[in-house]
């Protein structure tokens, strides 16, 4: 008659697949400590294990963490004129963004820019009228779930909106997916592989590894840090903890705002010169 296998005798792998299949995983620091035994053992590298540990803690988040405030996107409001806005939206550097009239909670839809091209043949066109709709969810929503959800509807944008009905930021699915894999790279950040400091419009787009001496020989400035080398650090350090996308602050004569984090370190800036 043969006998059950000691459970303490399973080879990690089989202890590690059984976590997954638990129908209720209750005790997430048994399957990090089995993630990590299959770390040390070679059966899975660094960047896998960071990615497993992204996806367990993608649903203790939610939309409220991840959102870019309300104060700090990128919008077009259609009761200004076109000769207005669209300098706006060209400088933004989007692909789409939400559109309102008068005021943000009055959010009529999602503009792509790619549906703008009918415009430069014929400007009569109704922009309204190429709108795409634009979910909305609340703050409380999880982000596995709001994962879950831009994958089943085929959308990349959604706007969270407070217990009052009022629209409180903007989220999109790459937000959530740098949970799990880490920071994304953008069209938008093509020219930061060449260039740490990028023009766009009244704007620089600058590479958070940039050294601070390479940006104040760029902008003129003098800015200084006694613990950090680069623009990023010295940006950190002002904060006094690992800022979030869409966060902003003020530094002498420049207002920096966060393009890119991953909760763990920024890796690309917004960069306005205020003047004097």
């Amino acid at each position: 008659m043969s006998t059950s296998p000691d459970p303490s005798q399973r080879s990690f792998l089989e202890r590690l697949s059984s976590l997954f299949h638990e129908s209720d995983i209750s005790d997430r620091s048994a399957l990090t400590v089995t993630l990590r035994e299959a770390l040390e053992r070679g059966v899975i590298d660094e960047e896998t294990f960071s990615m497993m540990q992204g996806a367990l803690g993608v649903s203790t988040r939610r939309a409220v963490d991840l959102m870019i405030p309300r104060a700090q996107f990128d919008a077009v409001d259609l009761s200004e004129p076109l000769e207005e806005w669209l300098p706006k939206l060209i400088a933004s550097g989007r692909s789409r963004l939400p559109v309102y009239r008068d005021d943000v909670d009055n959010i009529l839809g999602i503009l792509h820019a790619k549906d703008l091209l009918p415009l430069i043949t014929n400007p009569n066109l109704s922009v309204e009228e190429r709108l795409r709709p634009a979910p909305f969810i609340p703050e409380s929503q999880p982000s596995n779930v709001l994962l879950r959800d831009f994958k089943a509807t085929r959308t990349h944008m959604a706007l969270v909106v407070d217990e009052y009905g009022s629209v409180s930021g903007l989220i999109t699915i790459e937000d959530v997916l740098e949970q799990i894999v880490g920071e994304i790279d953008d069209e938008f950040d093509e020219n930061l592989d060449e260039y740490n400091i990028v023009p766009e419009g009244d704007v620089f787009r600058v590479r958070a590894l940039t050294p601070i001496e390479q940006f104040n020989e760029f902008f003129e400035s003098d800015l200084q840090d006694d613990y950090c080398e680069t623009i990023g650090g010295l940006v950190t350090d002002r904060f006094e903890h690992v800022p979030k996308s869409g966060e902003e602050i003020k530094i002498g004569d420049f207002t920096f705002r966060i393009v890119r984090s991953d909760g763990r370190q920024v890796s690309v800036l917004q960069v306005e010169k205020i003047e004097s």
